[in-house]
Parts: structure tokens; sequence; C-alpha cells
């Protein structure tokens, strides 16, 4: 369990102001010491993770916040910090004091609803004072379920559990296929791996394994070969395999040695389907025709791996693009967590994402919203590398409902 990646872990962020107990909540709802808890404002400066198992939703990630109501320079900073952590929150938890609400919860409140996040509102404390009616009522105005606890006695802690588990978006009570919906149980799936200087020593790397259990689960065949191998591989074989996925470096070998008859596909854009918006990345897709020389792109990586000479991000897409446009344009990077909140100021033509193994669905929804919300089209790197190099609509053969969006 504690191997679990964080992208496939349901994210549940705690919020609220200074003082209003959240540390200690997280210690208790995880049994452990987690967080520093202190009587002083402030205590927490960076977001504190907790990775644990919680039956039924399995995997989860708990996430500890600054308080929305620092103060100061540095406060600001925090702030930020904390406003940073919605991006990737698949549910949060509002927590306040006996005191209720007010423009700071408020705030929090309206910025998750706006986004469709669940929220769960804590009144906590109440071992030292039960709130009165009239702060109740007042939540609840907003939100009719409140679950008031006490993290230092424990009360109403497993009531918060259970409304934790009721309230968890559906796509992590039925978890979505990443490649088995695509093939019948029984028949084969041949993925293609390349090794290369990127690939951990002496592991495939996290698409590869994820996709390899996914299609086991589904009582499916799998043979995995290296992109030299792939045509003695075909010749091998009594009976075409239903389906190839191939990794989207290898993607023009892989298209010219696979009959035209079999599905082919890569695991970026397997991982486009589920952690983001296949349909939206496909639309995406298409500006790279409107793209001319000295136009900025950025291209954004969820994981900060060191970038070896031929990096897939940072200098084989730009090389493929570069050469499909016919000059040369102005690439930017960003990694991890971190993404431009000025997109409009960047004055970007096209957003490049990564297949996002490294970080969960709701970071990526999300980074697809604020691009449509500055009139900047997204695409991603399995996407990009079909396109610029002509077999696009070959790529996207398994997803015809993908295509629909450029007819």
């Amino acid at each position: 369990m504690q191997k679990t990646p964080r992208g496939m872990r349901l994210h549940i962020g705690i919020f609220g102001k200074r003082n209003a107990g959240k540390s200690s909540l997280l210690n208790k709802l995880t049994n452990q010491d987690i967080s520093i808890v202190s009587e002083m404002a402030g205590t927490t400066t960076d977001p504190v993770e907790k990775a644990l198992e919680l039956l039924p939703l399995g995997p989860v990630l708990f996430v500890d916040t600054a308080g929305i109501d620092d103060k100061g320079a540095v406060g600001e900073m925090r702030i930020q910090k904390t406003l940073g952590i919605i991006d990737k929150t698949d549910l949060a938890i509002i927590v306040c004091d006996s005191s209720g609400w007010d423009d700071f919860e408020l705030k929090l409140y309206k910025i998750f609803k706006e986004r469709n996040i669940p929220v769960i509102c804590v009144i906590n404390k109440i071992d030292i004072n039960k709130p009165a009616d009239d702060v109740i009522n007042k939540i609840k105005e907003f939100e009719n379920d409140l679950v008031c606890v006490s993290a230092m006695t424990g009360e109403g802690v497993d009531d918060l559990k259970q409304k934790i588990i009721r309230s968890a978006p559906d796509e992590f009570i039925m978890s979505a296929a990443i490649v088995s919906d695509l093939l019948p149980a029984g028949e084969l799936a041949l993925l293609v791996v390349p090794i290369d200087l990127e690939a951990p020593k002496g592991r495939l790397i996290l698409p590869q394994v994820q996709t390899i259990r996914d299609l086991l689960d589904n009582d499916s065949m799998v043979m995995v070969v290296k992109e030299r191998e792939l045509r003695d591989a075909l010749n091998r074989l009594n009976k075409p395999p239903y389906l190839v996925v191939t990794d989207s470096q290898a993607f023009l070998k892989v298209s010219a040695d696979v009959p035209k008859d079999v599905k082919l596909t890569s695991f970026s854009i397997l991982f486009a389907r589920l952690k983001g918006d296949l349909k939206e990345f496909v639309k995406g897709t298409a500006a790279i025709d409107d793209l001319e020389s000295g136009d900025k792109v950025l291209v954004c990586e969820s994981c900060t791996h060191h970038a070896i000479g031929d990096d897939i991000g940072r200098v084989k897409i730009p090389r493929w693009l570069n050469q499909y446009v016919g000059g040369k344009l102005d690439f930017e990077f960003y990694a991890g967590h971190d993404f431009p909140e000025d997109l409009k100021e960047k004055n970007y033509k096209l957003i490049i994402h990564c297949g996002a193994c490294m970080t969960n669905r709701r970071e990526i929804l999300t980074r697809i919203m604020k691009a449509n919300a500055a009139g900047i089209p997204i695409t991603n790197y399995g996407l990009t590398i079909a396109y610029s190099l002509g077999i696009f609509e070959r790529a996207l053969q398994p997803f015809p409902f993908a295509m629909e969006v450029l007819s």
C-alpha cells in the first residue's frame, strides 16, 4: 500500500484558519503524530502529506495546509502554497472552531464549489466549547451536512471518516481502467517498452507497470518487447495481437512494423484519458497546425526527474515540433506541481502536458480548466508526438469517440 503512487491516491486537503486544529485533526485521523501541534497559531508552515489506507476507498493522501488567514510577507507565501494545494485536491475538509465561519472559510468554500470539489465542513474543539445553534445554522446555509469533532478526545472522528468515504468522488469508488476496457479478456496486448537512460535501473517506468497490472487484472495476455524485437515477435505469433501499446518515442518505428488492421496507441495517450480529458487534449492537438516560428509553447512535466541529453519533453518534442512548424518555437518548461498562474500574460500558443503518471486527475483537470479560461489549447506528449509524426489518426484508433471533436 505504501508504494501506491501519489497520483493514484484520493487527495484529501485539510483547510482552515490558523489554530483551528487542522494538524491535530490530521494526527487523529491517521492515529499518528504527523503534523506538529502547538497552541501558537501558524505552526504549520508548509503542506504536510500523509499517505495511508482508508477502507473501502483504499490508498489516500491527506494534506495538512497552513492557515488561510496567515499574516505578513511570509504568511502570504504560505497562503499561496495552501491555495496551490487546491489544484490537486479531490476532497476538501474545511475546519473551524466553535466560533464558526467568516470570510476566510466562505472564500475557500466558494472556490471548492466552483471547481466541483466535494466539501466536508468540520467544527473542531467541541471538547472546549460546543458550537451555538446560530453558528451551526450559518454553516448549514451553505453545506447542510457538517461534522462536529474533537481532535483532542477523538469524539466525532469516526463520523468524519464515514463522511469522507461517502463524499469521495465516484472515480475513486469505481476505479477507471487504463487499457483493459479496450480488449476482451483472453486477448493479447503487446507492449513496446524501450529501455533508455530514463528508465530506472532494474525496473520499468510507472505507466508501463500499471498498464501490465491492469491487463492482468482483466485476464488479458501481455507480451512485452523492446522496439528492436517487435517485428520478430509479431512474426512468431500465429495470431496478431488485439492491441499494441508503445512508448510514444518509438511511435514511428512501431507504426511501420505493426499491421494496419491492428489497433495501436501509446502509454501517454492511455494516461491522457485516465488522468485528464482525452477529447480536450485531442482538440488542443489540432492547434499545432496554427503554430508559427517564434510562438511560445509551455511544456509541463508532473515529475521532477533529472533531464538526460535526449529528454522526451525538453529535447525530442521540441525538435519534432520545430521540424513540423518549419521554424524555431520558444519553449518554456515547468516541472512537478509548478504551473504558471499568469497564463494569459505569458502569451502561450499551446500547452503540452506529460502523461501525468506522478500526479492525480484532479490536478490535470484543473490545469485544463485554467488553460480553457485563458483561451490556450492544451494537449499531451503522446498526442503531440503522433501528430507531428503524421500518425495521429492511427494512434487514436482505439478511441473513436475522441476524434469526434475534430469533425
